[in-house]
């Protein structure tokens, strides 16, 4: 796929009426979408600002592991969003954006994207993509920087995933990145929209029925810094609570809730 920088007017036309929502700044390169956004967030950027690029440099995922891609081979961006009111609400933002993901996806006519608590895009049990919210106090409000990266075709060997890489091309066609981005951010906006006003709860049910690993049996390992990797529960997952904490229902029929995390499925 030939790479080319993501054009603000041909997206703006894309968008239509919800183009005034959103100001777009498409870079050939930078170290980080998040990184630039939150300095951004801190210079008073507006809620809606996204930032775009072909390649990041040092471009990351949760807990700091690296996300990589070549340039047109993914589409990568960051969108700044600004809530109101105690922090404590943005509780299960992640899996919030997940959703409005596999729902723009389905509306471009790729179905079949799943998600994986907690900030995952799955297909056919690789990694399409990842999400990463970070998040900055300001007076009154949160200002969170969300960052997505959705693979359009596999990526470059070597690339390091906690899954097996996967792409949008094993879907079919391929959507156009503008008409794609386009989609994403109509979705966002709808679905953080519905965020603010009622939470994680009200989207529970549909990222329970999208959730890849829905009644499985599971492990969840803490893999903290340094050391090998902690087992904190096994048993069948349950999907998440109201706060979209993990469920965890044990052999002994205990169902635990947890905030943190890496998920995988329990070896046979």
């Amino acid at each position: 796929m030939t790479a080319c920088l993501i054009d603000p007017v041909r997206l703006a036309t894309l968008l239509g009426p919800a183009r005034v929502r959103f100001d777009v700044d498409a870079l050939a390169e930078c170290d980080s979408t998040n990184s630039v956004l939150l300095a951004r967030a801190a210079g008073g950027a507006a809620s809606g600002s996204v930032v775009v690029a072909d390649r990041q440099a040092a471009g990351r995922g949760r807990r700091g592991r690296a996300w990589q891609s070549a340039p047109g081979d993914a589409l990568t961006f960051s969108l700044l969003w600004r809530f109101a009111g105690d922090p404590g609400r943005l509780a299960g933002l992640s899996l919030a954006v997940g959703v409005a993901v596999a729902r723009a996806l389905a509306a471009c006519g790729l179905r079949g994207a799943a998600l994986k608590w907690p900030n995952d895009l799955v297909l056919d049990g690789g990694k399409l993509g990842g999400i990463l919210i970070e998040l900055a106090a300001e007076r009154g409000a949160m200002a969170a920087v969300i960052g997505i990266g959705i693979n359009l075709l596999p990526p470059p060997p070597g690339v390091g995933y906690s899954l097996p890489p996967a792409a949008l091309a094993q879907m079919g066609t391929v959507p156009e990145r503008h008409q794609l981005l386009a989609a994403l951010l109509e979705s966002l906006a709808a679905t953080l929209d519905l965020f603010a006003v009622a939470g994680f709860a009200a989207l529970r049910d549909e990222w329970g029925q999208l959730n890849a690993w829905q009644g499985q049996q599971v492990r969840l390992f803490d893999s903290g810094a340094g050391g090998a990797p902690t087992l904190l529960a096994e048993g069948r997952c349950d999907g998440a609570d109201a706060d979209g904490a993990l469920l965890i229902t044990t052999a002994d029929g205990r169902c635990q809730r947890f905030l943190v995390g890496d998920l995988s499925l329990r070896a046979a």
